[in-house]
This record gives C-alpha cells, sequence and structure tokens, in this order.
C-alpha cells in the first residue's frame, strides 16, 4: 500500500499492514529463516487490521457468504466495519463491557465475524463454541468462563440447548436471523444501533478469546489467547495458505473451533485476501467443488476427510484452474489420497501441524515439497525441538515429544496465555522453560518431521480433539455399565474413531440396541462427535502394576484386532 516489495513467487506487490508487525528474515536461496514480530501495547486486530483496510480499500472484498439456501453475498471490508461498529453499539447496550466473556454458537453464520469483530472493538473476550454440544456442556462451559451472553443461531436445536442450559440464569441469550421465543434478536438489535463507534482502551496482553479443549483427564479446558494472537497467523496465511491480497480462501471448519481462528479470519485479512464462507448443514463433495470451481477459489485448506470425498469423485468435471495452493491439518494424510487430488488438479497438498494451544507449529510452505509422511518443517516462528521423558534433546531419527523453546527467553506470540481458572496446568504445559505441546514425533537430519501421536490418551477424529475421561462419564450413565474406558482406533475415512470397551453389569448382555442405547446417551449429554462408533463388550480391562486402567495396553490389543465402525 505504501512501497513496492516482492512476494514469496518473485512477484511484484505493495507493501501491506501486515508488514507494520511481522517481518522476514530470508536466506539467499530465499528461505525463511526467522520471523520478527511487534507490536504497540494496544493493538488490536479489529481496529488496527479491519479498519485500517476499511479506510484504505474500502470497496475491498472482505468476505464471501454462501447460505445453506444458496444465496451469496458478499461483504466489503467498509460494511464489515459498519456492522462491527453497530454490533459494538447493540452489544454495549445490553452491558456488554470489557473483558465479559460472550459464547458464539454461531455454525457458519455470516454473524460470527460481525459479532467476534465487535467483541473485540468492545474488548470483550470470544468464546467460539461448536453447535455439536450438548446443553450440558453449554451449561458447565458458561459457568465455569462466567458468560455474559450467549449468542446462537436457531439451527439444530441449538437455541433449544442454549434455553436449557442457561435456565435460572441471569446470562442474555441472543439469537440472529429469525426470532426464537424471547431471545434478544442480535440482527434488528444490529439494524437499529448507530454507526457511530469510537475506539475503546484495550491491552495487547488482554484475553480475547477462550478456546474449550480437551485434555486426558476431566472436563475440557479453557484455551486463553490474548490479543497479540492474531500477528502469529500472519505466517499461516502468508506461507502455508499461500493467501495473497485480492484472493479467495475457503478453509473448511465449524466457527466453534480454532482452526477457523487459523483459515477464517486473522492471517487472511492481515494479508487484504477475502474468506471465502460456505454455510451447509450437510457435507456433499460435489456442491463444494463445485462452489470452489464458481468463486474461483485461490487457496483452499481443509482436513484429510475432506479430500478423501474429493478423490472419490470424477474432479475432471470441475474447474478447478484457479485453486492455486490446497493445504490440510488435523489428522494424517493418506499419501495416496494427496497423490490423486495432485494427478486430478495439480495442486500438491501439503500439510500442517499445530494446536488449539498455538498457531501453525510445522508445515510445508508454498512452494516447496516434503518427503512422504512428512508434516514439513518447523516455521520460522519458533524454535522446536523433541525432548524424551527428562526434557532432554533426542537425536536424529529418534522420537520425542514436540516442544516450543523460547528464543529469547519470553513466551512466543502465538502460544496460549494461559488456561482459564487452572494455573498448575499451565505451569505443567510450560515445565522447564518450554511448552510441552504433548505431541510426539520424530525428525531426520534435514530437519523433516513425521508425527507419531500424543504422549496421552486425547483422541483425535475428524480434526477434534475427544478426552477418553469425557466419554467415559457419559457411559457411566447408564445402568447397564460397570466399567469403561475410552481409547482411539485407526479409521480409513476418519483417521481415528472413539471406541468404547465396556464391563457389563450382571444381568445385562451386549447387543446392538445396547450399543445404540450407549450411543445415544454420548449424543444426548455430550457432543455429537464425541460417541464411540466401535464398542466392544468385554469381561475385564488391563490394568496397570498400580491397578489403574491400561488404555495403552487396549491398544496394543487393538492393534491386532480388527473391529467395524
Amino acid at each position: 500500500m505504501k512501497t513496492v516489495g516482492a512476494d514469496a513467487a518473485g512477484k511484484e506487490s505493495m507493501a501491506q499492514i501486515y508488514e507494520e508487525y511481522y517481518r522476514e528474515v530470508t536466506a539467499p536461496d530465499g528461505t525463511v529463516t526467522d520471523i520478527v514480530t511487534s507490536y504497540p501495547d494496544n493493538f488490536n486486530f479489529a481496529y488496527d487490521v479491519l479498519d485500517r483496510f476499511a479506510a484504505e480499500c474500502p470497496d475491498g472484498i472482505a468476505l464471501v457468504h454462501r447460505s445453506t439456501l444458496g444465496t451469496v453475498r458478499k461483504f466489503t471490508f467498509d460494511c464489515m466495519k459498519r456492522l462491527s461498529d453497530k454490533a459494538a453499539n447493540a452489544l454495549m447496550s445490553l452491558g456488554i463491557g470489557r473483558g465479559m466473556p460472550v459464547f458464539l454458537l454461531l455454525k457458519r453464520r455470516f454473524e460470527f465475524w460481525i459479532s467476534i469483530l465487535a467483541l473485540h472493538k468492545i474488548g470483550a473476550v470470544a468464546v467460539p463454541t461448536s453447535h455439536m454440544v450438548s446443553a450440558e456442556e453449554i451449561a458447565e462451559r458458561t459457568r465455569t468462563a462466567g458468560a455474559k451472553a450467549v449468542i446462537c443461531v436457531d439451527s439444530e436445536g441449538i437455541c433449544e440447548k442454549v434455553e436449557e442450559a442457561l435456565c435460572g440464569t441471569d446470562i442474555i441469550p441472543l439469537v440472529v436471523g429469525q426470532q426464537y421465543g424471547t431471545f434478544r434478536n442480535l440482527s434488528s438489535l444490529i439494524e437499529e444501533a448507530s454507526d457511530v463507534w469510537e475506539r475503546r482502551a484495550t491491552r495487547a496482553s488482554d484475553p480475547m478469546l477462550y478456546y474449550f479443549t480437551s485434555g486426558t483427564n476431566g472436563a475440557p479446558k479453557a484455551v486463553i489467547h490474548d490479543f497479540t494472537y492474531p500477528i502469529a497467523h500472519i505466517y499461516t496465511a502468508r506461507r502455508w495458505h499461500g493467501v495473497r491480497e485480492g484472493g479467495l480462501h475457503l478453509a473448511v471448519a465449524d466457527t466453534g473451533w480454532a482452526k477457523t481462528a487459523w483459515g477464517k479470519l486473522y492471517g487472511q485479512w492481515f494479508l487484504g485476501g477475502a474468506i471465502m464462507v460456505f454455510d451447509y448443514d450437510r457435507f456433499y463433495a460435489g456442491e463444494m467443488l463445485k462452489l470452489l470451481e464458481e468463486q474461483k477459489v485461490s487457496t483452499f485448506c481443509a482436513p484429510p476427510t475432506i479430500y478423501k470425498y474429493f478423490v472419490l469423485e470424477d474432479l475432471g468435471k470441475y474447474d478447478l484452474s484457479h485453486l492455486q495452493y490446497a493445504a490440510t491439518a488435523g489428522e494424517p494424510m493418506p499419501q495416496e489420497v494427496a497423490k490423486k487430488f495432485l494427478e486430478a488438479t495439480g495442486v500438491p497438498v501439503r500439510d500442517g501441524f499445530g494446536q488449539t494451544e498455538t498457531v501453525l507449529l510445522i508445515c510445508t510452505p508454498v512452494g516447496e515439497t516434503a518427503p512422504a509422511g512428512s508434516l514439513g518443517k518447523a516455521s520460522p516462528q519458533y524454535r522446536l525441538m523433541l525432548l524424551d521423558e527428562d526434557g532432554n534433546p533426542v537425536a536424529d531419527g529418534e522420537e520425542g515429544e514436540i516442544a516450543v523453546v523460547p528464543k529469547d527467553g519470553r513466551k512466543p506470540v502465538g502460544i496460549l496465555s494461559g488456561y482459564l481458572g487452572d494455573p498448575a496446568l499451565y505451569e505443567e504445559v510450560w515445565r522447564g522453560g518450554v511448552y510441552h505441546t504433548g505431541d510426539r514425533a520424530r525428525q531426520d537430519a534435514d530437519g523433516y518431521f513425521y508425527y507419531i501421536g500424543r504422549t496421552d490418551d486425547v483422541i483425535k477424529s475428524s480434526g477434534y480433539r475427544i478426552g477418553p475421561s469425557e466419554v467415559e462419564d457419559l457411559l457411566m450413565r447408564s445402568p447397564a455399565v460397570k466399567e469403561c474406558a475410552v481409547t482411539g482406533y485407526p479409521s480409513e475415512t476418519r483417521g481415528t474413531v472413539v471406541k468404547a470397551s465396556v464391563v457389563l453389569k450382571d444381568g445385562y448382555t451386549g447387543s446392538p440396541a445396547l450399543k445404540r442405547e450407549l450411543q445415544d446417551i454420548v449424543k444426548r449429554y455430550g457432543a455429537i462427535y464425541k460417541y464411540p462408533r466401535i464398542i466392544e463388550w468385554v469381561d475385564d480391562l488391563p490394568r496397570t502394576a498400580s491397578g489403574k486402567v491400561s488404555r495403552a495396553k487396549i491398544r496394543e490389543r487393538d492393534a491386532k484386532a480388527s473391529y467395524a465402525e
């Protein structure tokens, strides 16, 4: 926008806003060797990036939204500024102020982007939440976070669950779109609100986001990210997704998950790219491929499951000539699927790795290739090491835990700033002065990482993190269950599926009907994606020397068995 520079592909482009916060250090061959970030103490993405684009290129397309009915609506940067200003006024009129948590259960509705920008401007804490969670989980999470309000959409029973969860509380329920019961209608409030908004004071170190994420034990914990978090996603969008100003990026992710922050918000807008939002209730590969063709999507990111369905289609029927780059994350990518997609489109699918607690840590950048089965190399934004159980670095080729080592002794931008209400857990993951991811890998002599799995028992299925104890607690609600253990089992379509090994009480017999009953309990009281697709009836569970149930021994036994999903 000010001076002429060169992008990763060697083309000239105008200097952009992101360059005020992000600088790449490159080797003579153009490889990025380091990234330097800087920001003022009051940095706020909504003001300093979105509103800047609205002032400097007001007619630039920020968001392209395709509704479930097929309606396509385009929002300019100026439009997003005006609507988020109006939304901020509307939310402030309800008493929502700085530091107050507000839950967002909006699926892929365009109001998500308006709402989260408004919350950033107020200085409130946005809590994106999956629409698949149960009323009980909504109640528990809103109570844990001290929520002031919940903004939701009347779809797939979301409003009913919110109504049940908030009963007897003073938490404000808001709905977008059509009216639901006595909920305040945020769409109407936004329409009526003033679009005059003055910048409010916020600090870069203030909490900006809470993301509830599953661990090995107990209820999901809330990861805290502060207002510096968006800056760390510049590398994600620029070097992994390949986003450029004027391009259109589609990331397949529900707004309740951190993947939206990775691929549908911060980094893309930092670079002046437009975000494609495909709002659908049920996934059909052909429908999404048609969207890529019609909207001329230039960059795309999705979990491997999506690509698996893509290659089952006749990809030659679709004009994907505008697609420049493709990426994937969340679970292992089958090499045969990547090969078929490349052969059909000419676009390689590049892998990446990170967590809800972090941004992108490892990837294969645009223009580079990695050995088969590799995630790629460490992002130059971070110094990564593989550590043994004593915290010592392992040799090349040996398995170790992925750890983030601060370059200057300070917490790097993009790494969580805490766990809500659990400082002990935060200290645990930062033991020894390094951030422990809990994920294991090996690294070859050339610096390429090969993912092994979790050091704990957390299950990763279709991109979701599932804590086994959460599912076990739900299964134990059945009067038929004496004891159970939940583990992950390899799946060709989902990477891993949830499997429950169940010991029944006397008088009960395993049957298809009882299996459906147990699955329904998890679906009703937990999130739908947590239910066990495989249930094995067992007489006893393997245990450690101390008498604890050994999930590791179950996985070892399952490696030699075969179960139908």
